[in-house]
């Protein structure tokens, strides 16, 4: 394989799928975690127990899986070089909206767990497609090449 990751291409990129899955996974699952915590009461136990989900989901999952999918998807990308490669600026360009999305998840949670409701339910439910539709682009992207 060439490039400076030699035969550990293969692992690295092995790993950056993975990664992306639970990174992903998270992302499905924080907006309708904030779609249960939002018809809560503020300051109800219930509202603490979804707070205290979103907040394990974020710190366990989330999080840690954003900046390694982010080291492991840098790590390939410049294995493989930015120049004649238009496919992967485009899907970087999807990766940062994802990950704009996701500290936009993280911070509507904070603020939901100190009883405030930024938003309506139904833009929760709107935002919860945000996830499958970049995950859809980007694998036209890698998989595709259409440019």
């Amino acid at each position: 394989m060439i490039g400076w990751l030699g035969d550990g291409y293969l692992w690295v990129k092995a790993a950056h799928v993975a990664i992306v899955f639970f990174w992903i996974a998270g992302l499905f699952a924080l907006p309708r975690y904030l779609i249960y915590m939002h018809s809560t009461k503020p300051g109800s136990v219930e509202e603490a127990q979804w707070t205290s989900r979103c907040n394990r989901l974020r710190n366990i999952i989330l999080t840690p899986a954003l900046i390694l999918s982010w080291i492991f998807g840098l790590s390939l990308a410049f294995n493989i070089g930015f120049s004649g490669n238009l496919w992967l600026h485009w899907k970087i360009g999807i990766v940062v909206l994802l990950s704009i999305y996701h500290m936009w998840m993280v911070r509507l949670g904070k603020k939901m767990s100190l009883g405030q409701r930024p938003v309506a339910e139904k833009t929760l439910r709107i935002a919860n497609e945000a996830p499958a539709l970049a995950t859809i682009a980007i694998v036209i992207f890698v998989i595709v090449r259409p440019f």
